[in-house]
């Protein structure tokens, strides 16, 4: 009787599948966040930043829900909105060098390539910094690390372009579905940034 009391009172673990299939759904919760966050369009990093510091805390069985998100987003936002109008910006740039390549201008080709490349690499340092980023953190820093993160790990950063594709052809094919695989691009940023520190 003892031995049974003992054991009743012990936390019980929850079985590796079902731990998995927690953190997809609570990746595919954390889209929807992240979604409804980024309306304004610039403040995209910010809920990048804060759906990743969701899902880190998710894996390290810390609680946290909507009001930690809520406050941790009003955080990042702060400094945050600043790298979405500079993305956005170079979003902007990207599509005149598009339209240049349709046009057909002299060297539009070369151009198109270089500015398409540069937007992609863009994206994926404004990701990594976004997985890296914690109340007070400078976005300053955290770009100019990632960048040079995006550059010396090109596996990591080919594995965000990939994620990024999955959110375009999501979009392209049926736009509700890359809402919640927004938060499976977080937690791929978080990921890589995981791996890239224990390197």
């Amino acid at each position: 009787m003892k031995a049974r009391t003992a054991s009743a009172s012990q936390p019980v673990r929850e079985s590796a599948l079902a731990e998995r299939f927690a953190l997809f759904a609570e990746c595919l919760l954390t889209g929807v966040w992240i979604a409804l966050a980024s309306i304004p369009l610039v403040t995209l990093p910010a809920a990048f930043a804060a759906g990743s510091r969701h899902l880190r805390r998710r894996t390290a069985h810390v609680g946290g829900g909507w009001r930690e998100f809520a406050a941790d987003f009003r955080s990042a936002v702060r400094r945050g909105w600043i790298v979405g109008a500079a993305g956005w910006a170079a979003a902007l740039v990207g599509w005149v060098d598009v339209q240049a390549v349709r046009a057909g201008l002299p060297g539009g080709p070369l151009v198109g390539a270089v500015g398409l490349s540069a937007v992609i690499g863009a994206a994926v340092a404004g990701l990594r910094a976004a997985a890296a980023w914690e109340p007070g953190a400078s976005w300053r820093r955290l770009l100019g690390a990632a960048a040079r993160r995006t550059v010396l790990d090109p596996a990591g950063s080919f594995l965000l372009v990939g994620g990024l594709a999955v959110v375009a052809c999501s979009a392209w094919f049926l736009p509700p579905l890359a809402v919640p695989v927004l938060g499976a691009v977080a937690a791929a940023a978080l990921a890589v940034e995981e791996r890239d520190r224990r390197r």
